[in-house]
């Protein structure tokens, strides 16, 4: 089982990009990035929504994240970004179970980089509640606090809600991300882990555009 989500991690490996990605690239749709049909809804019509697909167990989503974690607090106050945890299997549901319990319970700034480290480095295979238990309270959760949590009706919830977003929006692999629920980028398409950040900036710009026009209409 392990093998298989390596492999579907491993969609997304670094592909050499031959055109220019330097800041006046011109990111077209179909080449650097993809249109979702249909569209998926967002949250909220009035802010631009950036969502970011992962997998704890994904060694390219773990070098992504320090990346993610610098640019998204340079979004301006109008762009709303999520993380949404990819969920192709019941290993990988347990996995995105952790990611909202530990929002649920407050902590997930802190233990979005634990897990990360817990898989990725530490080895830890992390598949059961037993296991994740144990990495949540050696960090300060109360047991009764994560296992509250952890089989809530609000986190199941969430689980599914992200695995129709996902589904939705036709990801192949992560970490991929997507914008405002029309556009979905790659690495194999954008080239780089850097330029999928320099795809979504442009995405976003446009969508704002976009916005800024219709207030105006």
């Amino acid at each position: 089982m392990l093998k298989r989500l390596i492999a579907a991690c491993a969609v997304v490996l670094w592909v050499p990009f031959a055109a220019s990605a330097d800041e006046e690239q011109a990111w077209q749709e179909g080449t650097h990035y993809d249109l979702i049909s249909p569209a998926v809804r967002t949250a909220d019509p009035a802010k631009v929504e950036v969502v970011e697909f992962f997998w704890y167990g994904c060694g390219h989503c773990y070098t992504f994240e320090p990346l993610v974690s610098r640019w998204k607090k340079t979004l301006p106050d109008d762009v709303e970004f999520k993380g949404s945890p990819a969920v192709w299997n019941k290993p990988m549901e347990l996995h995105a179970t952790m990611f909202y319990t530990a929002d649920v319970l407050g902590v997930k700034d802190t233990m979005h980089t634990v897990l990360f480290q817990a898989m990725n480095v530490d080895g830890k295979r992390l598949a059961s509640e037993k296991e994740i238990r144990a990495v949540f309270t050696a960090n300060g959760v109360a047991a009764e606090d994560f296992d509250k949590a952890f089989s809530s009706f609000g986190v199941s919830s969430q689980v599914r809600q992200a695995n129709a977003r996902a589904r939705a929006a036709k990801i192949t692999g992560t970490p991929e991300m997507m914008v405002n629920g029309k556009y979905r980028i790659s690495i194999r398409k954008a080239g780089s882990q850097a330029n999928m950040l320099k795809v979504a900036d442009y995405l976003i710009e446009q969508e704002r555009a976009n916005n800024a026009a219709a207030d105006a209409s």
